[in-house]
């Protein structure tokens, strides 16, 4: 029987506290095949569009959004927590779940009109992709679209990112929290 991306991932109850089903990609990025499958499958809906840069979401959106940048043979952009990037950054703050967060952008990482896609591994609420969003295009940068290996829909982010104009591809959904 063929695998789907979603038979990768492994999902971890009452993680990090009770009542969560934390869904973990990380047996999906050791598995050769697997990972393989999840890359190839976050760039098909943009075959034929012109990419400047990958912008990947800390953390998760290191390991996916450097290896489709290598993929692509352009360059990677990471949207960090406040405080992990040594240049000048830009700064922009998110409500989550459980309480406030920031992350930044270095202020010379995209250039106006520069066409980017963001990538992260987990779409729920949406506040970080926002925060990545709005990061982005403070500096000018075109998204193109958005991808994400999983989309919690109850969740609302999809939503929010749609209401913002943006393109959202994810690769499997899963119901609940």
């Amino acid at each position: 029987m063929k695998k789907d991306v979603k038979d990768y991932i492994r999902t971890i109850v009452d993680f990090p506290h009770e009542g969560i089903l934390f869904r973990d990609v990380t047996t999906l990025f050791a598995d050769p095949r697997g990972f393989r499958m999840a890359i190839d499958q976050m760039l098909h809906p943009y075959a034929g569009e012109r990419i400047d840069k990958v912008v990947g979401l800390e953390a998760r959106g290191f390991i996916l959004g450097g290896a489709i940048a290598h993929q692509l043979s352009v360059g990677f952009v990471p949207v960090r927590k406040k405080g992990k990037l040594p240049g000048t950054t830009i700064s922009e703050e998110y409500t989550l779940e459980y309480g406030e967060a920031i992350v930044e952008i270095h202020d010379d990482a995209l250039q106006p009109g520069e066409k980017v896609l963001i990538v992260d591994d987990l779409l729920a609420t949406g506040g970080t992709a926002e925060a990545g969003i709005k990061l982005v295009e403070r500096l000018g940068a075109e998204i193109i679209g958005c991808a994400f290996v999983i989309d919690l829909p109850d969740l609302g982010g999809r939503e929010r990112l749609e209401a913002m104009g943006m393109d959202v591809y994810t690769l499997c959904a899963f119901e609940g929290l």
